[in-house]
């Protein structure tokens, strides 16, 4: 891409874009520590074009992809091939996350070093977690001498079983076997004491439990190197929305109860959570038809993140700043990113947004390939209307109401 424009770089007047930004807020870039870009392998469900075209009309100029891709990001060759395929196709950066083991199958490492050098800001087996208690310690120790962070999915999967939603009330009165918040507990629990046991920094990813909201917080003022983040769907919704939204709001860690939601604003509020990440998951909708048993866990977020964030901050549950800390500087921070600031020097990675105009969800107008949303229809507050990466507008939207 050359050399970026900066801000505060010496620029010529004469040649300058300019801007009407009356009426709405200009801030960092946003950056999502965890979507799915798909590519290679199910360019069906998405691609590096089609995700970071969503991605910048969300406001995010920063995107980490998991490894989760055919084949699975384990070597420096798939490394190589996306960084290089976002070079010609994104609207946005993207930082590609490695597998921790080979084929994310748990029992190899792969090999950290070469993926960091390739590009990786981080490991992570995604939705796979690495069960095997050896086999994780010695993923942390691994990473622990790069400085490389680990990012986990928490899950016994021995726990959750089959199940297809949040284990309780609902899913028993439904009929559909639940997977109980003790399963991502135990798992957080384990890497807890195998990050302080190796000094490895630890991210949680997609936290979703109350027990976990404390685990992390005890083990923040323990001195242990964690992070965790959490997505717009579990702040917003509870496992009542399967009843409502069937498959479309089938999501690994699934849907809590409303206690465990609460738990999780009061983490965002107080710092214990660091950051807001969509886990953008796009799928073909013929895929989620396939009803609660059968079709894929995701849904999509990149185009959604701020209008559900915003509503935090409308309900007098979040700041403001806070809520643009988590959408920026904070996430950042997580993987060592220099991005999600606005300073002297900085890229000048920018998102506007119109605070106060209201929107209509339809996933008909998203550019992600996927429509997997239980978001449809709903009327939100705060919009994107306009997105620059590296100085360049890449985005701009309408103030549709």
């Amino acid at each position: 891409m050359g050399v970026e424009p900066h801000l505060g770089a010496r620029i010529d007047v004469r040649h300058a874009e300019c801007i009407d930004a009356r009426g709405v807020l200009i801030m960092p870039g946003f950056v999502d520590l965890h979507v799915h870009l798909r590519e290679p392998g199910y360019e069906h469900k998405e691609t590096i074009a089609t995700g970071t075209a969503a991605a910048v009309a969300g406001g995010f100029t920063t995107v980490c992809c998991m490894p989760n891709t055919k084949p699975v990001n384990d070597d420096i060759a798939v490394t190589g091939w996306i960084i290089e395929r976002a070079r010609a196709t994104a609207s946005a950066h993207v930082h590609p996350i490695g597998a921790m083991t080979m084929g994310s199958a748990g029992r190899e490492l792969a090999d950290l070093r070469a993926l960091k050098q390739a590009g990786c800001v981080a490991v992570s087996d995604d939705g796979r977690p690495v069960m095997r208690d050896e086999v994780m310690r010695r993923v942390m120790q691994s990473a622990a001498e790069l400085d490389l962070p680990v990012i986990d999915h928490c899950e016994d999967t021995m726990a959750s079983g089959c199940g297809c939603m949040n284990d309780g009330p609902v899913s028993r009165a439904m009929g559909w076997r639940g997977m109980p918040a003790d399963a991502e507990n135990r798992m957080i629990a384990r890497d807890i004491r195998l990050a302080k046991e190796t000094g490895a920094r630890l991210h949680v990813a997609h936290l979703s439990t109350a027990g976990g909201v404390a685990m992390v917080r005890k083990a923040k003022s323990d001195g242990v190197r964690i992070t965790t983040e959490v997505s717009p769907h579990h702040f917003t919704l509870t496992d009542d929305a399967v009843s409502t939204y069937g498959a479309n709001a089938k999501i690994n860690p699934p849907l809590r109860s409303d206690q465990d939601r609460t738990a999780l604003i009061e983490g965002l509020v107080d710092g214990t959570i660091d950051a807001i990440a969509t886990d953008h998951a796009p799928h073909a909708e013929y895929e989620k038809a396939w009803g609660m048993n059968r079709a894929p866990f995701g849904i999509v977020g990149l185009e959604t993140a701020l209008g559900l964030t915003l509503r935090l901050v409308q309900q007098g549950r979040l700041t403001l700043e806070r809520a643009i800390t988590c959408l920026t500087s904070a996430p950042a921070t997580v993987l060592g990113l220099p991005k999600g600031i606005l300073k002297p020097g900085a890229a000048a990675d920018i998102t506007l947004i119109n605070p106060d105009v209201s929107w209509t969800v339809d996933p008909g107008r998203f550019r992600s390939k996927g429509r997997n949303t239980p978001f449809s229809g709903w009327t939100l507050r705060g919009q994107v209307i306009r997105t620059l990466v590296g100085g360049k507008t890449v985005y701009q939207g309408h103030q549709a109401k």
